[in-house]
């Protein structure tokens, strides 16, 4: 019993130190945009890694080439589809949102904000938190395609060229 429980814990301990190491190497291989929180598709290709590892570390059945070939598949699949993006902007708006205006010059826009189901205290909360306490004092604020708020202040030239990717922005 004791030598099945011991031959368990160590079995788990080199996996773990050779599925990690592979993992590190396909990581570093597919570069800094695998673990990116660019999209939602980044997002899921993130939280699959991390189950891969958990599945290939605590279970029997997978075996650590299975394992590996996963990370790699998984990297993989996050290149090409990154790469068909690029390439096919119909392809690009299957797999990616569009950044949505949710505040225009201090107002609520409350037809994109109900369509990206966001409410005015999220909205608000985002503002706080650039240390701005008008909401006239905000040229805008976007729901990013990785789901983050980003509040652009007020300038005085209002010239907001960063918004031109941005849907419902003017």
């Amino acid at each position: 019993m004791i030598f099945d429980n011991l031959q368990a814990l160590l079995r788990v301990a080199s996996v773990s130190v050779l599925a990690y190491a592979a993992l590190v190497l396909i990581l570093r291989v597919a570069g800094k945009r695998s673990l990116a929180k660019l999209n939602a598709f980044d997002l899921v290709v993130t939280v699959a890694l991390g189950s891969t590892l958990a599945t290939i570390l605590l279970s029997k059945d997978v075996a650590l080439t299975e394992g590996i070939l996963a990370f790699a598949m998984l990297a993989i699949l996050q290149y090409v589809v990154s790469r068909i993006s690029i390439a096919s902007s119909s392809f690009k708006e299957l797999v990616r949102s569009q950044p949505a205006l949710l505040l225009e010059d201090g107002r609520y826009l409350e037809k994109a904000m109900a369509r990206e189901r966001v409410t005015h205290g999220e909205v608000q909360a985002a503002i706080r938190k650039q240390g701005i306490g008008r909401l006239e004092d905000v040229a805008a604020v976007v729901l990013e395609t990785d789901g983050s708020i980003s509040v652009i202040r007020k300038t005085g030239d209002g010239d907001l060229t960063a918004l031109q990717d941005v849907s419902g922005a003017p």
